[in-house]
């Protein structure tokens, strides 16, 4: 495995896995490099195939059981992707909506709300008490052609 550069999201994250019991493995730490660092959105797969460039004997089963883990401590966010399969990206603080490239994966958090109208038309038709929601779009970023002049 390469050594970890000092990173204080790496850092974190692994004092988290830490403090809730989970042992600090060199596997689990590849996971979490490749994970905490990325700007694109990752399935397990891929979160695989880049973890075991940093620890070649890395299993696919310890990469699902991490993001189990990250995901349990709410370092991670789920990304439900159009083809139906999950990815996931670092959580930001507080409530954030994601923008997510769908030809190169890359993702950026942006916040502000102007739902609140379309919720209560919502609840009003529905019955139900909206609580909280979650918003992503998808699209093209600006290095993947979109023109935006």
């Amino acid at each position: 495995m390469t050594e970890c550069s000092s990173n204080p999201i790496i850092d974190e994250w692994l004092g988290r896995l830490q403090a809730a019991g989970y042992r600090l493995t060199a596997p689990r730490k590849a996971v979490v490099e490749t994970i905490a660092t990325s700007q694109h959105v990752l399935s397990p797969q891929e979160m695989y195939e880049q973890a075991r460039e940093r620890y070649p004997a890395l299993g696919l089963v310890t990469v699902y059981r991490t993001v189990e883990k990250l995901d349990e401590l709410g370092l991670i966010q789920r990304v439900h992707q159009p083809s139906g399969c999950h990815a996931y990206i670092p959580a930001a603080p507080g409530h954030q909506h994601l923008l997510i490239c769908q030809s190169c994966g890359r993702a950026e958090y942006f916040s502000g709300d102007r739902l609140d109208a379309l919720m209560e038309e919502v609840a009003g038709e529905s019955g139900f008490q909206i609580q909280d929601h979650w918003l992503q779009l998808f699209g093209k970023c600006r290095d993947c052609g979109v023109n935006f002049s």
